[in-house]
């Protein structure tokens, strides 16, 4: 790679991956996402996000991944790094977040960094160390029932210091206003009081801006996607078309949804009330007959491919799918949908589908490993955070576009708007 890697970033999902690619897009820089760890150089673009499958499972695993990534991202000569997480801050209750940022920290020698999952343009705001969904605090808004993640304690403060060894500060909102230069202060005096992270409250873009700024030096940094949108002015890079540019889009179109956030819920709804043709998977007919139901769905989609977009979908509320835990566990009944969900995205591709929206995190993770997706490159925005992307599908033998929408990101008609935006 002869032009410097400017930003080597580290997601903890695949959704959330190219949440933060989108950002970095979004302000100039040339950008592709990788699937796990590369196993040669990408090409010459500003930075790499390496996507990894680690929030839910277990600590000492996520540390391993996470530190064969920087690793990687290390040799190819960057030098600032971005853990990138879940803008709910959510992990598994021993806390992915704290214990993977600390080994990031080690390795990388320094005893020091910011922590905010603010996104204001996705209604995501820290105000006190208070992280709020819309206008609800975090253990208000619908993360409360999450299936595996669930969130009880909006308190950012607190939620960090249970999953690390180091102290946790905070750099409150009368600060982050007054700019940069009042940020770095604040840190030096956190630093100079033993302590090892900070959150740093956001609740506009011009919040997230200056901490761009302050930590335009800073080895790492760990976020939800939102201070993205600070880093590339950094290197003098500005907003540019030529830097979400794709190949033309055609082919067969479809939508496969694993999520059950309130956002998918009523996305899937607004799909079904325009008419389009959907099918809902039921978790229990997976378990019992997982192949025929598998066959049965792509049989119902062949037909119907031709006339517009077609959605597969396991999309519940908080009720059934508590109920079908219960019957199944919790962890089989969210493998058992989503290896499913897999099957068929791959299927569709081989039935001619070339753009391919995928809801939720841990689907989307599934989805893409069925395909033989390697790396993609980051395009367009359909909304804020979630970017149509090109890539390879090597398993298929084809290339499509594919846009990976986090669970709770995305308007209402988000599943049409995709397809319009792309053309």
């Amino acid at each position: 790679m002869t032009r410097p890697l400017l930003l080597g970033c580290i997601a903890d999902d695949f959704t959330g991956a190219t949440d933060l690619a989108n950002n970095l897009v979004r302000a100039g820089m040339q950008v592709v996402q990788t699937i796990g760890v590369p196993e040669r150089a990408v090409g010459e673009v500003d930075a790499v996000v390496v996507a990894l499958k680690s929030r839910t499972i277990a600590a000492a695993d996520a540390v391993a991944q996470s530190l064969a990534a920087l690793r990687w991202l290390r040799a190819q000569g960057c030098r600032q790094f971005y853990f990138k997480v879940c803008s709910t801050f959510d992990s598994t209750a021993e806390g992915n977040i704290g214990p993977v940022a600390e080994a990031l920290m080690q390795e990388l020698g320094t005893d020091f960094c910011c922590v905010t999952p603010a996104f204001p343009e996705n209604a995501r705001t820290v105000y006190k160390g208070h992280l709020f969904v819309g206008d609800v605090l975090l253990s208000e808004s619908g993360m409360r029932n999450h299936p595996l993640t669930p969130m009880t304690d909006a308190n950012l403060v607190r939620v960090l210091e249970a999953q690390t060894q180091g102290g946790v500060g905070l750099v409150e909102h009368a600060v982050v206003r007054e700019g940069s230069e009042a940020i770095r202060a604040r840190v030096a005096q956190l630093r100079g009081e033993g302590q090892r992270m900070a959150i740093v409250d956001a609740i506009a873009n011009a919040d997230l801006l200056a901490l761009g700024r302050a930590i335009a030096d800073a080895p790492l940094v760990v976020a939800g996607s939102g201070v993205a949108i600070g880093l590339p002015q950094n290197h003098g890079l500005r907003p540019s078309p030529a830097a979400a540019a794709l190949p033309p889009a055609g082919g067969l179109r479809a939508v496969v949804s694993g999520s059950c956030s309130l956002a998918t819920q009523q996305q899937v709804a607004d799909f079904q009330r325009a008419g389009g043709a959907a099918y809902v998977l039921e978790p229990l007919q997976l378990a019992q007959r997982r192949e025929s139901v598998i066959e049965a769905v792509l049989d119902w989609a062949q037909p119907r491919l031709a006339q517009g977009p077609v959605l597969v979908y396991s999309t519940a509320t908080p009720d059934a799918v508590r109920g079908v835990q219960q019957h199944l566990g919790v962890q089989q009944a969210g493998t058992l949908v989503e290896h499913a969900l897999a099957a068929i995205g791959r299927g569709l591709v081989e039935r001619g589908v070339r753009q391919l929206v995928v809801a939720g995190g841990e689907t989307s993770g599934a989805v893409v490993q069925a395909l033989g997706v390697q790396q993609m490159r980051i395009g367009p925005q359909i909304d804020p955070g979630v970017p149509w992307c090109f890539a390879a599908a090597t398993a298929c033998g084809a290339e499509l576009h594919l846009a990976l929408k986090s669970g709770n990101f995305g308007s209402p008609d988000f599943f049409h708007k995709a397809f319009t935006v792309l053309q």
